[in-house]
């Protein structure tokens, strides 16, 4: 049976639309010289963001404006010292976007009830989550544990921050575990640790709106976009993918009966 739930954050949890770093990348890049688009500062979401920044200086269009600016390709050390200008950025944009996701809270508080341990991985560094944390706290939502970027050797797709969650929680059977994340990286997390996997593809950086814009669709607009999100995260095939995690109480159960179906075979 299922015995740990661990989230993401962004997207997942709280920030609607995963939209906190997004402005940030965007800034940052502005202040070298760079122009770079939200679309642009999405395609990477769910690494961690030495990665995130480093992938971003690899797209032709946006190298190419670096070489033009600096008159030489960009290094490790430019991404070093790139993320020591976002940091403070982002920790803006998180206090900006700390928001719950609706029907967060009641899901946690429910899967508490049935004896489910709550934890939590992310892309940020542990200096950002200590900016989140306690915003989150404030609105009841609390994991039982959080591994954040930088504390395992290697960071998603790589399995390591889950399992490492997992242990954290005291849990070492990985059929005990769901991931939740709105993000193929996050997913891969997961998929990689051999745990049960669960996209949320309307809340997150697939979907890229704040919930207002979301509401704000024409049905054949939000019919379009649902699709394309739901698409994005099932091209690395998780178990199921939903809306949000309001839509994930039904799921639990089934991966529990699929559990106890699977337990039945094997003894028959």
């Amino acid at each position: 049976m299922i015995r740990a739930v661990i989230f993401d954050w962004a997207g997942t949890t709280v920030d609607f639309g995963s939209r906190a770093p997004m402005g940030a990348f965007v800034n940052l890049f502005k202040e070298y010289g760079i122009e770079i688009t939200i679309e642009d500062a999405r395609r990477p979401m769910g690494v961690n963001k030495w990665n995130h920044i480093d992938e971003l200086l690899q797209f032709p269009h946006i190298q190419s404006q670096w070489v033009k600016v600096y008159g030489r390709m960009p290094t490790s050390v430019d991404v070093d010292e790139m993320l020591q200008a976002f940091t403070p950025m982002n920790m803006e944009s998180i206090r900006q976007y700390s928001q719950l996701i609706p029907g967060v809270r009641e899901v946690v508080t429910l899967l508490r009830a049935r004896g489910i341990r709550i934890g939590a991985t992310t892309g940020y560094t542990r200096e950002l989550a200590n900016v989140l944390m306690p915003l989150a706290a404030e609105q009841r939502y609390a994991p039982d544990a959080c591994v954040c970027a930088g504390e395992t050797e290697q960071g998603r797709p790589s399995p390591q921050m889950v399992a490492h969650c997992a242990s954290l929680l005291g849990i070492s059977d990985p059929s005990e575990v769901i991931k939740v994340d709105d993000t193929v990286p996050g997913l891969m997390e997961g998929i990689n640790f051999n745990c049960w996997t669960v996209g949320v593809s309307v809340t997150g950086n697939a979907m890229g709106l704040s919930l207002e814009e979301y509401q704000d669709l024409l049905d054949s607009d939000r019919i379009q976009k649902e699709n394309h999100a739901r698409q994005e995260l099932q091209q690395c095939q998780p178990t199921v993918v939903i809306d949000s995690v309001e839509n994930l109480l039904p799921v639990v159960d089934g991966i529990n009966d699929r559990i106890i179906s699977n337990k039945r075979s094997a003894a028959a």
